[in-house]
């Protein structure tokens, strides 16, 4: 079972906003984002496989949902999903709509839509798990960060290898994982102006596609908005917040 972080507030807010991490990510990377959301109950937690869950186990994706859901427990909350995260909270926000009030998912993949980049074809020679790790790392922060980095941190990063490759798994599917259809209450889907093409096309299209949901896309940012615009990200999680307060939409 994966771990569970509270930062406090100063009680002006009454629906604790929990954070759900993507691949090859952890709690803490959130933590400039939480400093500087005093006002919010923020929930952090890392998922099993990564961080301080690494003993924990690897589980598909909805195991991940099911982490979740017992720690949301019978609160009413405010998800903010990233990446794998937001395919996470959008699932649990389908099974529990009781439960969840708004959903902040940040570049959630599709990739069971047709337009979705495949894996490239032809014979891939065979990696040890970590070294899928450090090669996805490396994509996401540079070869020159990944260098610089204390050789236990790159050691940890190895390590999560198995969980990487699990939720590759769970999103390698032509089926799609949930309904937006069925995502009745509002959905902020955000992406950085610096983005993918397809990150960004399925930002647009979640906005689209469910009943009550509004895209927003932050200038400068890229993947990972929470590390590099941690201030734009924290007012993306009151724009989420507040549409619980504001009620639906008029589109």
């Amino acid at each position: 079972m994966a771990t569970d972080q509270r930062d406090g507030s100063d009680g002006a807010s009454a629906l604790n906003v929990v954070v759900v991490h993507g691949g090859m990510d952890r709690a803490s990377s959130f933590g400039r984002v939480a400093r500087c959301l005093p006002e919010f109950p923020l929930v952090r937690y890392d998922r099993r496989g990564y961080g301080r869950s690494i003993d924990a186990g690897v589980v598909p994706i909805e195991g991940h949902v099911d982490d979740l859901l017992s720690i949301i427990g019978q609160d009413q909350v405010v998800l903010f999903g990233h990446s794998m995260g937001a395919v996470v909270a959008l699932m649990a926000a389908e099974r529990r709509p009781d439960l969840v009030r708004s959903v902040l998912a940040y570049e959630t993949p599709l990739p069971w839509e047709s337009w979705w980049p495949k894996p490239a074809g032809g014979v891939v020679e065979p990696r040890s798990v970590a070294d899928d790790a450090e090669r996805f790392m490396r994509r996401m922060v540079g070869d020159r960060i990944w260098d610089r980095l204390p050789a236990q941190s790159r050691a940890d990063r190895r390590a999560e290898g198995e969980a990487l490759r699990a939720d590759l798994r769970s999103l390698g599917t032509d089926r799609p994982l949930f309904d937006p259809a069925s995502l009745v209450m509002p959905i902020l889907s955000a992406a950085g102006a610096g983005t993918t093409w397809w990150h960004l096309r399925a930002s647009k299209e979640l906005a689209l596609s469910v009943l009550d949901g509004e895209l927003v896309v932050v200038a400068g940012a890229s993947h990972g908005a929470h590390l590099s615009h941690p201030g734009p990200t924290a007012d993306l999680v009151r724009q989420a917040y507040g549409r619980v307060v504001s009620g639906p939409r008029s589109r």
